[in-house]
């Protein structure tokens, strides 16, 4: 099974920047991305980004250019930049990852416990 555990969190004014990180350990063949979703109240959840093993990242409209991923790398950590935040980017930002398990299950998404990110204007 895989473990997410996932670093960084912090309060922020308007116009901040903070990096979410994140790492996979446990028992599985390969991980073949991870990524970041958040969740304000109220509201459903919602990805932010997200780094596949050959490379693509893919990021919600919403980040336009403020938000950047790194590469998912040998040790299976990502990292979230996040700059010039604003108060409606405050919600609990969960990392994800997607593995191929031993035996050839999978691929299968994981979770992790989520992190505070809050933003004032």
């Amino acid at each position: 099974q895989v473990q997410l555990v996932e670093s960084g969190r912090g309060s922020v004014q308007a116009g901040g920047s903070l990096i979410l990180g994140c790492a996979a350990s446990g028992s599985f063949r390969s991980v073949i991305a991870m990524g970041w979703y958040r969740q304000a109240p109220g509201k459903q959840r919602e990805l932010v980004a997200s780094s596949d093993i050959r490379g693509g990242r893919n990021f919600a409209s919403f980040v336009k250019g403020r938000f950047t991923i790194s590469s998912l790398d040998a040790e299976n950590r990502v990292f979230l930049q996040m700059n010039n935040l604003q108060p409606e980017d405050t919600a609990v930002y969960s990392c994800s990852a997607e593995a191929l398990l031993e035996g050839g299950l999978g691929p299968r998404q994981y979770w992790a416990q989520g992190t505070q990110v809050a933003v004032s204007s």
